[in-house]
């Protein structure tokens, strides 16, 4: 007996016990201060990226003209070279020969034409055989000037400015063909940029602006650091890509320092102006089946659960392009512990504070 009344002595006590720690939190909850916040309206630019492939805009092979062996190598890889530049030579024993036959030949024919003329002139040969004479010198020069281009094949000078690329398993005393790669050869001063755009992207791009209207774009390299010069978009493929719905677009680069090589790659950065955006934290949404929501507090300090629609992503901050006035206060603490049309106590923080305060979290 006196064992069960222990019992139910015990039992009264936590009971009690348990009663009065719910009501003391919940007289915290109800005591407790919340924060508030206004969205910022602001004029924003956020840059959307691409990824891109770098070429030179000019790169070309180097092939050899004629065959025969690889005499002299003027260069070597990674070179910057001028433009008339002396590059290679093919041997050129052979063609220099066939020259000098091709010169004497026009210089015979030449002979034979001015004594031919000087007969006519006499009335002792024929016209035509003047006319044909004629025919043999301007036949004999024809072929000294096609000995002349053969032996200046054997010369492989470059055609612009450029920077050597690879040699070709060439090296002097090889045997060329006709039309063998030696290498090749970028003009780096001023590189193309490609990159696709999704068609919705572009529509948008084309409609709001002409092709000289659009805005410079910047170009993120490999190591995350921002190229130097911004570029210009000059030209746009003519047609789709059906299996990714993608156009690809060409932005155009000075290189003055040639730190730009043909082959790498990177991000194109695309700024997209949003005139008066409004921006709020995102640690201010929550999240219900995909959508998202804000707790809009009223001056009568009822919280109001609010469907928002997003624009854009930013670190630690949305763009929002629906469901929220600029004048309207949200919750920015304490969202897990409230509910909808739930009275509360807040205080107001300056939404400028708020957003230093996640520039410097961003910076960390």
């Amino acid at each position: 007996m006196n064992f069960n009344r222990i019992l139910l002595s015990v039992g009264v006590a936590a009971l009690l016990f348990h009663t009065s720690c719910e009501s003391k939190h919940a007289e915290h909850e109800e005591d407790a201060t919340f924060q508030v916040t206004n969205p910022i309206q602001k004029d924003t630019v956020v840059f959307r990226d691409y990824v891109s492939q770098i070429r030179s805009s000019q790169h070309i092979e180097l092939r050899a003209l004629e065959k025969g062996y690889l005499q002299n190598i003027y260069v070597d890889e990674g070179q910057f070279v001028k433009k008339g530049q002396l590059m290679f030579r093919i041997m050129p024993v052979i063609y220099q020969s066939e020259m000098e036959i091709a010169k004497a030949e026009a210089n015979f024919a030449e002979i034979e034409y001015l004594n031919t003329k000087s007969l006519a002139d006499s009335n002792v040969v024929s016209q035509n055989e003047l006319a044909l004479a004629k025919a043999r010198l301007t036949k004999a020069k024809a072929e000294l000037s096609l000995a002349e281009a053969h032996l200046g094949f054997t010369e492989i000078r470059a055609p612009f400015d450029g920077i050597m690329g690879r040699f070709n398993d060439v090296r002097q005393g090889s045997l060329l063909d006709e039309g063998e790669l030696l290498t090749t050869l970028s003009d780096n001063a001023k590189m193309w940029v490609y990159f696709n755009v999704p068609e919705a992207e572009y529509l948008d791009l084309v409609s709001s602006s002409s092709l000289e209207d659009m805005p410079r774009v910047h170009l993120q390299m490999a190591n995350h650091k921002r190229f130097a010069d911004e570029g210009v978009i000059e030209a746009i493929e003519s047609d789709f890509n059906n299996e990714t719905g993608n156009i690809a677009f060409r932005a155009t680069f000075q290189n003055a320092n040639r730190i730009l090589r043909h082959g790498e790659t990177g991000n194109i950065q695309m700024p997209v102006p949003h005139p008066n955006a409004l921006i709020i934290p995102q640690k201010a949404t929550f999240e219900i089946l995909d959508k998202k929501f804000v707790f809009v507090v009223g001056e009568d300090g009822v919280v109001k659960s609010r469907q928002i629609t997003i624009a854009t992503e930013l670190p630690h901050l949305y763009i929002i392009s629906d469901g929220l006035a600029a004048n309207e206060k949200i919750l920015i603490e304490g969202l897990r512990k409230v509910e909808n049309n739930q009275k509360i106590k807040f205080e107001f923080v300056n939404p400028e504070k708020v957003l230093s305060e996640l520039n410097s979290l961003h910076a960390e």
